[in-house]
């Protein structure tokens, strides 16, 4: 069997960012009293659409790692391109709560796209059998 180590980690820790993000918008929903929907709450559409962003780009993120780490090709150089990608979801989630443009936002949504490329052109040459 795989050592699946960073994996496991990986996905770990993204199931708790998205608990975390989960429960952020419980906390608005039950102070705001808000059943369904945003209920026009500028707060509440924030955090649903942080955490919409979060499920929409996250599971193929994984995904890949997981392809990668199944390929025998583990290690600190996989290890470090997943913590910057779930570092990047955490900076986008937090920059979300601004109302206009921000850093945090900016260098989390670069952070996740670079992540994606490298991993993305990583488990292209693993399933060529290159790297």
């Amino acid at each position: 069997m795989a050592d699946l180590h960073i994996s496991l980690l990986s996905i770990a820790l993204a199931a708790s960012l998205n608990l975390w993000l989960a429960i952020r918008c419980s906390k608005v929903r039950i102070s705001d009293k808000v059943l369904h929907g945003d209920g026009g709450n500028a707060a509440l559409a924030k955090r649903m659409r942080a955490h919409a962003n979060f499920i929409e780009y996250t599971p193929i993120g994984l995904l890949l790692i997981l392809v990668i780490d199944l390929g025998h090709h583990h290690g600190w150089a996989l290890a470090a391109i997943a913590l910057a990608f779930l570092g990047g979801r955490v900076l986008h989630a937090f920059g979300m709560e601004a109302d206009k443009p921000n850093k945090l936002r900016m260098i989390g949504t670069l952070t996740t796209w670079i992540c994606y490329a490298i991993l993305i052109g990583w488990a292209v040459l693993v399933a060529l059998g290159v790297a």
